[in-house]
């Protein structure tokens, strides 16, 4: 086992290079910072799975039926998640808790793919493996080419913008 230079275990991963864990007040600045951005997170969370929630009463899918929903659902999130980074990392100057509350929280509640893992083994159940396989590929491509649209969207129109 390893050991820091007071003699102690060192842990294997920091948690954050600039806490000093021994360190009492450093112990407690840690903890509250991270409830702040765990409830920004939580609340988040609950508001993009109830749009979720909502999209699946609109648009609901069929026993066995492809899942268009979820698709959409997870395509348009991963649209939205790349725009929202590049404004917030590249362009605008933004709080703390909003990159936590918005991207993990907003969109990780109301991108879905624990639905689309679920939606997956129904369509493997009511014997559509090829439904299944082609739903499986479909959203990992519409997704990652959704992310790339919107960062790159983002970035030309900011670009123009910065222009005039």
């Amino acid at each position: 086992m390893r050991s820091d230079e007071t003699g102690r275990p060192a842990a294997a991963e920091p948690t954050d290079p600039d806490v000093d864990l021994h360190d009492r007040e450093q112990r407690r600045e840690l903890r509250r910072s991270h409830h702040g951005v765990l409830m920004v997170i939580a609340v988040g969370g609950s508001l993009g799975a109830v749009a979720r929630f909502g999209a699946a009463q609109v648009w609901p899918t069929a026993a066995g039926g492809f899942p268009w929903t979820t698709l959409a659902v997870n395509a348009s999130g991963c649209l939205v998640i790349g725009i929202f980074l590049v404004a917030v990392t590249e362009v605008f100057s933004a709080h703390a808790l909003l990159r936590p509350f918005f991207g993990t929280g907003v969109l990780g509640g109301f991108t879905t793919f624990s639905t689309y893992c679920g939606d997956i083994e129904r369509l493997v159940t009511h014997g559509r493996a090829g439904s299944a396989l082609t739903y499986l590929t479909a959203t990992v491509v519409a997704a990652v080419v959704a992310v790339t649209v919107g960062a790159w969207s983002t970035r030309r129109i900011l670009a123009k913008w910065s222009e005039s």
